[in-house]
């Protein structure tokens, strides 16, 4: 499927995918597919950072290439690595037949044979259907060497592997990177990207991504799960709930055949949209009643 052509034509395509995407982020996502830069998402847990790749991969009909990163991520790991035993089985091998020569059995140990494809060197393989979505997520998981080297790979959208060279890509892939900011990504990688802060959306915008997820849902649950939730985010809480957080939980009624929220029934699926135990002791009992009221009476006029 070709890119779209306009801010107009990004929603649509987002919104195909049960993706409701503000004007600011259909916007910035149109400029990143239509100049070919990265385009690097910031914002907390469960807004729909992940998601977005996902919807552009699904909707375009690319290849998603994920590539999850962690404390200790190197660039061995994230692009690719020797098997060293099929390696030491072919050794094997050819010493039990009487030996091989020794040049020409190292030639052929360090082929694309044994060589295991990590994320970024499949994202710079041509793929069927067009160039693929690299998705880098939760990129401040990593430390700054990992930047540095990302840095490079992205310019040139190139990785060097020292026995077989210089990989470039004939495409380049559609790079969407993430953080959830658990610190400073560095300024050097974020000028080379399209930047956007993704925040928790307001109360019409959630409710249609409610729709969207979990269109099974009444009118009147959905209102009062959204309001609940983004109630919640004024608390002081240790995890503020995500958009993820809203749509688990509007599951989980369902399942429960709830029709309406209830002090009681907050209590027995809290564990659905908040994440630590602090956080629910703090909002179980008459904190869930007050905080049901307070929604209760601002959805009134509605």
């Amino acid at each position: 499927m070709k890119l779209p052509d306009t801010i107009d034509a990004v929603e649509t395509l987002l919104a195909g995918q049960g993706y409701v995407a503000s004007r600011a982020l259909a916007t910035v996502v149109f400029l990143s597919l239509r100049l070919g830069r990265p385009l690097f998402l910031e914002g907390e847990a469960g807004v729909g950072k992940t998601e977005i790749a996902k919807a552009i991969a699904e909707a375009l009909g690319r290849r998603l290439i994920r590539l999850q990163c962690y404390e200790g991520l190197d660039a061995a790991s994230a692009v690719a690595e020797w098997n060293f035993a099929a390696q030491m089985v072919a050794i094997r091998t050819a010493e039990a037949q009487g030996g091989a020569d020794r040049d020409s059995l190292k030639a052929e140990l360090f082929t694309q044979d044994y060589l295991i494809e990590r994320p970024l060197l499949q994202a710079m393989r041509p793929q069927p259907g067009g160039a693929p979505v690299l998705l880098i997520d939760e990129l401040d998981r990593t430390d700054e060497p990992f930047e540095a080297f990302l840095l490079e790979a992205l310019s040139d959208f190139q990785v060097t592997i020292p026995e077989l060279g210089t990989i470039r890509a004939p495409e380049a892939p559609i790079v969407i990177l993430t953080s959830n900011r658990t610190r400073e990504v560095h300024d050097a990688l974020k000028r080379r990207c399209l930047y956007h802060w993704v925040d928790y959306p307001a109360f019409d915008r959630e409710l249609a991504i409610l729709k969207s997820r979990a269109p099974e849902a009444q009118e009147a649950l959905s209102r009062e799960v959204v309001a609940f939730v983004q109630r919640l985010r004024q608390e002081d809480l240790f995890k503020k709930p995500g958009v993820a957080e809203t749509i688990d939980w509007a599951k989980c009624l369902l399942a429960l055949d709830v029709i309406t929220l209830s002090p009681e029934v907050i209590a027995d699926t809290l564990g659905a949209i908040l994440k630590y135990q602090d956080d629910i002791q703090r909002i179980q009992g008459s904190e869930a009643r007050r905080l049901l009221d307070e929604v209760r009476k601002d959805l009134a006029p509605a």
